[in-house]
Formats: structure tokens, C-alpha cells, sequence
């Protein structure tokens, strides 16, 4: 019997996780993927958005208000790359420049400090990127940019360093309201609860609708990206938006945390809950809609594409809180933009309901701060060498377009909760993200995977399930 279980390890179920580990509760994740941050969190713009965007009054207007206003303490806490880089909106001739104007008076209802209107030559002295035709633009000093795997795992370590537990390749595929509380029937067994935290993205809905009285709708909306090569990273040093339409902001173009150049995505509302694939057809729209008001995207630079799922919901807005008719059963569903800014905030109004409910005690033992992986790539020249002396591993580079060494990957999958695929190697810690895309550094990286996990080598996946990276070499002789 667990106090509360939380359904998805994705960057909302991991900030309720760890916020709900400050209080002395048996808390467990549950997540059918083969890792964290394997579903919508893995594939997203890695934006803090302002703010300026989200109708007032609406939970998504507040939780992005407040989850930006937290990003600068918890980025400290849980060492996440982040920076205020600013963001732009677009207005080009023949738009109608009341809608910055509108787009602005709404941001300051949500409440978000110094936003300005750009014209004229300080407009194309700010945003070199922006075409002759671009007349005016709105400015956001506060949005910024931060890496979502880090993000995502800082509070998943966190929250293992403070008492959760994760439980992996674990799908919940019944939920039962029992008097004290709800038995889910998962791949590995039941679990019972005290309380259920439904953080599982677009399935959230299904989950809802097992256990209250009023039905929620998810539909899955895709959106397909282009990332550029570290050498098109300075294209543009603000996020650059288009005027927003009614599927959401549209294609934007921003700078990485780490130093690439990221365009996109696209909005396709689809039926397919694991519609991930990228489309020729999409893939051109970002193309082509990326150059709306821009000059000269080097779009020559792409290196890979990519696709996510956001999880829209009928109501167009976040739904959090108690579900209706299930004590003790609180939804954060309907997360989609902003969903990765506002996940600090929605993290602790979550946790508060919970330990509200539960009449839980604060855990005096809790502690806020968690290191990331040591970078070679970031690290001082004498600060490496400190590392080298200490463990050899941390000199022999495995990754050469990221510069990530062996003792990066080991420790990476000794971590709680460690990597156990090549996508999480990559995710905490980039090996692979680079030009090449793994072309060179996959082999040796899975053979620090099978060392380290006592793993086959044919039992090493890309990302967990089937998605074995080897087939048909037995290693013995007469094998096939």
C-alpha cells in the first residue's frame, strides 16, 4: 500500500514526485515506457514561455506565470541548463499589429513584467534574423530556453535521493476505486494506493475516465521539428515567434541551450496515441513556415528531425485538481503548451492537494539539490584534469561531436533513475546528439551498456521495447 502513486514519469509526474517527496509519504512512479521523459517531454520546443500567450485566467496562464517565476531557484537546486534568452512575435506587413497589442495587454493581465513593443531600426538591430517586411514585434525579456531532458531527470533524481521509487516498462491498465483508496492492475501487479496523481500525458484522459464521473477528451496534436547543426546556433540568440493562430504559436525558430538551432512544429491533431513519426508533408511546412519574416535560415544544417505529441484537451485548457467523483484522485491532464514551463508550479499544486488530503507530515529530511552529470565538455581545463586523475574514464571521449567521455555514460546509468537504453545515454547525457547522430559513437556506447547492465548484446534497444539495435548474430559459432 503505497500513500500516493503517480501515474507517468514524464517532467509534470517527476515535478510532483519530487515536490511531494518534502512530505513523509511512500510515493511511487509508474511509467510504461522503458525510461523518464520518453514521451511528450522528450519532444518539445525546451522553452520557459513568458506568459504573454495564455488567455487570463485560465490555469495555463497561471501556471506558466508562476513555473517561470520558479525556473531560476529550481534550475539552482537541480543544476538544469537554463537561460533568459528573451522571446519575439512576429508582425509582418499586412498583419494586423493589434494583435501584438492584444497579445501584450494579455500578458500583462497574466501578470508578466517587461513586455515591449520593437519597431524600426532598434526592431531589426534586436532580431537581425527578421525580414525587411517585418514591422513590428513583440518582446518577452523573460521567456527563456532550458534543456527538458535535464529538466526532467534533475527532478526524477531528486525525488529518487529523497525516498520515490520508479518502477519502469510498468503500464497501468486498470484502475479500481476501492473505500480506501484505488487497486491499478499494471504489468508487474497490482498497486494500491491512498491517492493517484494521473500525470500520464495523452492517456490521461483514459485514466480519468475509469475512476470519475465527468469524462475528459484528449486528442493528441503532433508536432514535427528540424534541429540544425551547432554551427547555425547563432542564427538568432531571442526565440522567434509567429503570430499565434487557433492550433497554438505556430513555427518558431529559437536557440538550444546547447548550442543548435531548433525549428519548428507543425499542429496535426491525430487519433493515433503514438503518433511519432515525422512526415514529408510536415516536415516541409516547417520549411516553409519557418521562413515567414526570416532571412536566410540555414536550413542546410539540419542535422535530424523529430516529432511529439502534446495533449490536447477539449477544454483548451490544463486540468488539475480532484477528479469528480474519486476522492483522492487528482488530474494534471490536458498538458500541452506550455506544459514544460509551468510543470514547477504544477509539480507543487499537485503536491499541496496531495498532502492536503493524505493530512501528511513535512519530511524534515528532504534535501533540494541535485548535481548533474560532470561535462567534460563544459568543465575548466583543470577542473577535467582533477576528474581524469580521480577516474581515467572521464579522458577517454566516446562522443567526439559532444565531447562526452566514458565516465560521463557510466555514471549516467548508475544513476537512480539510470539509463538503460541508448535514448536515455543520450538524453542525460548528449552522447549522440550531435552531427553524426550516433553514426560513430552507438557501438561503444552500447558496449559500455552491456558491461555495466550485464545485458546481451542483442538485448540492447534504442529506446526500450523491441527497438533492438542488433538482430540475427547469435555470437557462437553456427549462429544466424
Amino acid at each position: 500500500m503505497y500513500d500516493a502513486v503517480i501515474i507517468g514519469a514524464g517532467v509534470t509526474g517527476c515535478a510532483a514526485a519530487r515536490e511531494l517527496s518534502r512530505y513523509r509519504l511512500n510515493i511511487c512512479v509508474l511509467e510504461k515506457e522503458e525510461d523518464i521523459c520518453a514521451g511528450t517531454s522528450k519532444a518539445n520546443s525546451g522553452l520557459v514561455h513568458a506568459g504573454f500567450d495564455a488567455e487570463p485566467g485560465t490555469l495555463k496562464a497561471r501556471m506558466n506565470v508562476l513555473g517561470n517565476r520558479k525556473i531560476d531557484a529550481l534550475s539552482g537546486e537541480l543544476d538544469i541548463p537554463f537561460r533568459r534568452n528573451g522571446a519575439v512575435v512576429l508582425c509582418r506587413e499586412g498583419q494586423d499589429e493589434a494583435g501584438l497589442v492584444r497579445l501584450m495587454e494579455q500578458g500583462h493581465k497574466n501578470g508578466v513584467p517587461d513586455l515591449r513593443l520593437l519597431r524600426g531600426e532598434e526592431l531589426h538591430r534586436m532580431i537581425p534574423a527578421a525580414a525587411d517586411d517585418v514591422k513590428a514585434a513583440l518582446l518577452a525579456p523573460g521567456a527563456g530556453i532550458v534543456c527538458p531532458f535535464r529538466m526532467t531527470a534533475g527532478l526524477a533524481e531528486n525525488a529518487c535521493t529523497n525516498g520515490v521509487e520508479f518502477w519502469m516498462d510498468c503500464p497501468v491498465k486498470r484502475i479500481e476505486k476501492h473505500e480506501d483508496g484505488y487497486c491499478l492492475d499494471t504489468g508487474k501487479g497490482k498497486v494500491f494506493t491512498r491517492c493517484v496523481i494521473n500525470a500520464a500525458g495523452v492517456y490521461a484522459d483514459v485514466f480519468n475516465n475509469m475512476v470519475s464521473e465527468e469524462l475528459l477528451r484528449i486528442t493528441p496534436r503532433r508536432g514535427e521539428y528540424l534541429l540544425l547543426d551547432k554551427r547555425a546556433g547563432s542564427f538568432t540568440q531571442r526565440t522567434i515567434f509567429q503570430m499565434p493562430g487557433p492550433m497554438g504559436k505556430g513555427v518558431l525558430i529559437t536557440p538550444t541551450i546547447h548550442g543548435n538551432l531548433l525549428v519548428g512544429p507543425t499542429a496535426q491533431d491525430t487519433e493515433d496515441r503514438e503518433a511519432v513519426c515525422t512526415t514529408a508533408e510536415g516536415l516541409l511546412k516547417v520549411q516553409k513556415k519557418g521562413m515567414d519574416g526570416i532571412r536566410d535560415l540555414p536550413l542546410h544544417e539540419t542535422i535530424t528531425s523529430f516529432a511529439g505529441l502534446r495533449a490536447h484537451e477539449d477544454g483548451g485548457d490544463f486540468v488539475i485538481g480532484e477528479a469528480k467523483g474519486a476522492p483522492g484522485f487528482f488530474n494534471a491532464a490536458g498538458i500541452e503548451s506550455p506544459g514544460l514551463s509551468a510543470a514547477p508550479a504544477i509539480g507543487c499544486e499537485l503536491a499541496e492537494m496531495t498532502a492536503t488530503y493524505l493530512k501528511a507530515r513535512k519530511n524534515q529530511e528532504f534535501t533540494a539539490v541535485q548535481k548533474n552529470i560532470f561535462s567534460a565538455a563544459q568543465a575548466s581545463a583543470e577542473e577535467l584534469s582533477l576528474k581524469i586523475r580521480e577516474n581515467p574514464a572521464y579522458g577517454n571521449v566516446i562522443c567526439r561531436c559532444e565531447t562526452v567521455t566514458e565516465g560521463e555514460i557510466i555514471e549516467a546509468i548508475r544513476r537512480k533513475p539510470g539509463a538503460r537504453s541508448l535514448d536515455g545515454v543520450k538524453r542525460r547525457t548528449r552522447a549522440g546528439m550531435g552531427r553524426c547522430q550516433s553514426g560513430f559513437c552507438m557501438p561503444k556506447v552500447m558496449e559500455i551498456l552491456c558491461r555495466e547492465l550485464d545485458l546481451d548484446p542483442l538485448k540492447v534497444t534504442k529506446a526500450g521495447g523491441t527497438s533492438y539495435l542488433l538482430n540475427g548474430y547469435s555470437g557462437k559459432a553456427g549462429g544466424q
